[in-house]
């Protein structure tokens, strides 16, 4: 495979079949199943349990409803279904109407089912997504109070969360934007001031907003997110570093693989999304360096170990959402930096999800794969972080990279 030309590439019976599994899987093992977690009483379900259960009175978080937005939306500008667009329109009603602190600014952590007010902690890891998914219901609606709330909440970004000082952004503030104590992200997050995760998010928050909004603000900090990403917060190893002080002295973490290969393929994305030539070569061999960084946890079934932690050890869960950024890291590696070999190791992934990763019979994807082969299922099916956002993102991307 390796040495299939660019030009030809559609002629592969191997290329055929990847994007027609993908979009396959797409359209009736993802989507189908996340149009029946929508709540008769407004919004979607906060969790699913892996045996199917839904917990209907479990709190929803605005990580999972802001992907819940963008999934359906991205996926009604390529495939324009109309159950599509009314699940992203009732998203975004249910997330303007619950999860906006329509007093403070900005949106909350967590609400209740039924839409009270839970976790009011300000955490910008939260504020981006709402403007990632937002701003993608723009692209489907063009309603100006889309895109009202998606700009909103950059100033407020940008008023509250910018450090002036050292540059970057807090990683969380209180409801009322008071300084917090404990400004981790989850349970698998130290407290940090600064995290690779909430500014890599932001800055493609921050791009794809440029895409319907092409503010000169925006436009000047999107730059600047990129320019960190490549001064700040890559390695000199080529891999990311995860935590970081005020002052971006780097505190200990993970080799986190999923981000590394996610990270390469979306900083050269950003970059592209400038339409800033010279910034597109400086970026290149940055997001060269991730994707071949983040090669390093692949296993020899082609799928992705987790990470590799503090103390050495390594944790070979092979989690749903790094499987996805695998396959889509490769092929930005295959098709932007000439890196022939990546094809293969994409398409040997994606048969790692297709065969072990896939639940054909209850909907999505299982959330990993354990060490010792078995499905992990102690993980819920939909929640908190098992979104619909990782997997339909890969599946989009590669409609685009072959079909465009």
């Amino acid at each position: 495979m390796s040495r299939i030309s660019k030009f030809d590439i559609m002629d592969s019976p191997q290329i055929q079949r990847l994007v027609r599994e993908t979009a396959d899987v797409l359209e009736h093992n993802i989507l189908d199943y996340w149009l029946t977690l929508r709540d008769p009483r407004g919004g979607f379900f906060g969790e699913v349990m892996s045996s199917g259960e839904i917990v209907s009175d479990a709190p929803r978080g605005v990580i999972l409803n802001a992907r819940i937005i963008w999934a359906f939306a991205a996926a009604y500008e390529m495939f324009p279904k109309k159950a599509y667009r009314q699940a992203a329109e009732d998203a975004g009603e249910w997330f303007l109407a619950h999860l906006l602190d329509k007093e403070a600014g900005g949106v909350y952590w967590s609400v209740l089912a039924g839409g009270e007010r839970l976790d009011d902690k300000k955490q910008l890891y939260a504020q981006g997504f709402a403007i990632y998914g937002l701003s993608e219901l723009y692209k489907a609606t063009r309603e100006a109070k889309v895109l009202d709330a998606a700009t909103e909440l950059f100033r407020l970004i940008e008023d509250r969360f910018a450090d002036r000082l050292h540059g970057g952004y807090i990683e969380a503030l209180a409801r009322d934007f008071s300084p917090l104590e404990d400004m981790s992200l989850s349970a698998h997050d130290i407290n940090a001031d600064k995290t690779m995760n909430s500014h890599l998010h932001l800055m493609e928050a921050y791009a794809n907003l440029y895409k319907v909004w092409p503010d000169p603000r925006l436009k000047e900090a999107l730059v600047k997110l990129i320019e960190l990403t490549c001064t700040h917060i890559i390695g000199a190893d080529g891999h990311l570093q995860l935590y970081f002080r005020k002052d971006w002295s780097v505190l200990p973490g993970a080799v986190s693989f999923g981000h590394d290969i996610e990270t390469s393929w979306l900083l050269l994305e950003c970059a592209r999304c400038v339409g800033d030539s010279a910034l597109v070569s400086r970026v290149e061999p940055f997001a060269a360096a991730l994707g071949h960084a983040g090669n390093e946890g692949l296993l020899a079934d082609g799928s992705m170990r987790y990470e590799i932690v503090v103390d050495g050890s390594a944790d070979d869960s092979r989690q749903w959402w790094v499987q996805a950024e695998t396959v889509v890291g490769n092929l930005w590696l295959w098709k932007f930096h000439g890196d022939e070999a990546g094809l293969g190791r994409a398409l040997a992934c994606w048969a790692f999800i297709r065969d072990r990763l896939v639940d054909n019979e209850g909907g999505d994807w299982y959330w990993a794969i354990l060490a010792d082969g078995k499905v992990d299922l102690s993980q819920p099916k939909a929640g908190f972080w098992k979104c619909p956002y990782h997997n339909t993102r890969m599946c989009l991307e590669i409609q685009k990279l072959f079909t465009e």
